[in-house]
């Protein structure tokens, strides 16, 4: 088994007992490059501490081998101190209860090349951007919003980002300063659970499909998006990937691959 653990956790934000910000450096002390969008792979070995959250893992690791799993990069593209990632605990899972157990100091492999296609690369500088995000499907889009220069641009970006709670809106804050900055981007967080709010929810509720049947953005943009001037980016929960594609692509969009462009880009999670 490679054991050599080649990045460090410089920086840990924890916004819940399951979900949590780290920041990574690795050893060499500089950030790799990559395109916003793209995620990098880390891994710990299998006897790494679990976190106290844990539950029995519903497989067991190999011994002689890294627990290695991707994960999108949140952080902007031009930012060398540190590689940062938004992580959701899964209990029962292999590495983010070890990934949970660590603390700024602590010692993980990195892989030193970001890789994926889920990016702005094949968007036409004129097309405008319209992204959906569950949960810490959010990351991609952190990465691309943080890195663009939006107000140096014509087109406009939209984030649709839901989630079931308020609380579970981690980026909240930034992007609605963002919105107030930047003219160009809109952003519409959607809950599932108001009745759970401590206070009354004034924002849109419901799942992220509805935003796009009701008319939400269209209110804002003041148009309704279309193939011809838009791309569609999707990542999170598969169902809402699924559903959301199967919508647009009834309205005339084309799904993205690596061998046919098109105008949704997609990336599931789990």
């Amino acid at each position: 088994m490679d054991t050599d653990l080649n990045a460090i956790v410089c920086q840990r934000i924890d916004l819940s007992d399951s979900a949590m910000i780290m920041r990574v450096i690795p050893e060499d002390g500089s950030a790799p490059d990559f395109r916003p969008g793209q995620f990098a792979v880390l891994g710990l070995p299998p006897d790494s501490p679990r976190c106290d959250n844990a539950t029995t893992e519903q497989e067991i690791p190999d011994p002689d081998r890294l627990i290695q799993r991707s994960y999108s990069i949140s952080s902007a593209s031009m930012v060398k101190d540190f590689v940062e990632f938004y992580v959701s605990l899964v209990p029962h899972g292999l590495l983010t209860p070890r990934l949970f157990a660590l603390q700024p100091g602590a010692r993980l492999w990195f892989a030193p090349k970001p890789s994926g296609i889920f990016t702005l690369r094949n968007v036409p500088e004129d097309a405008h951007v319209l992204m959906f995000a569950t949960s810490t499907g959010l990351a991609p889009f952190m990465s691309m919003l943080r890195t663009e220069r939006l107000n140096h641009s014509k087109r406009k970006f939209a984030l649709v980002h839901g989630a079931r709670h308020s609380w579970q809106l981690p980026f909240r804050s930034e992007l609605s300063s963002l919105q107030h900055i930047c003219d160009n981007f809109a952003y519409l967080p959607i809950i599932s659970r108001p009745d759970d709010e401590p206070v009354a929810w004034k924002g849109l509720t419901g799942h992220i499909q509805e935003s796009w049947r009701d008319g939400s953005l269209d209110k804002i943009w003041d148009f309704h998006p279309v193939p011809d001037n838009t791309h569609i980016f999707l990542c999170g929960n598969p169902k809402m990937v699924d559903e959301m594609l199967e919508i647009t692509l009834a309205e005339g969009y084309t799904k993205h691959t690596n061998r046919l462009p098109g105008t949704v880009h997609i990336e599931r999670y789990w």
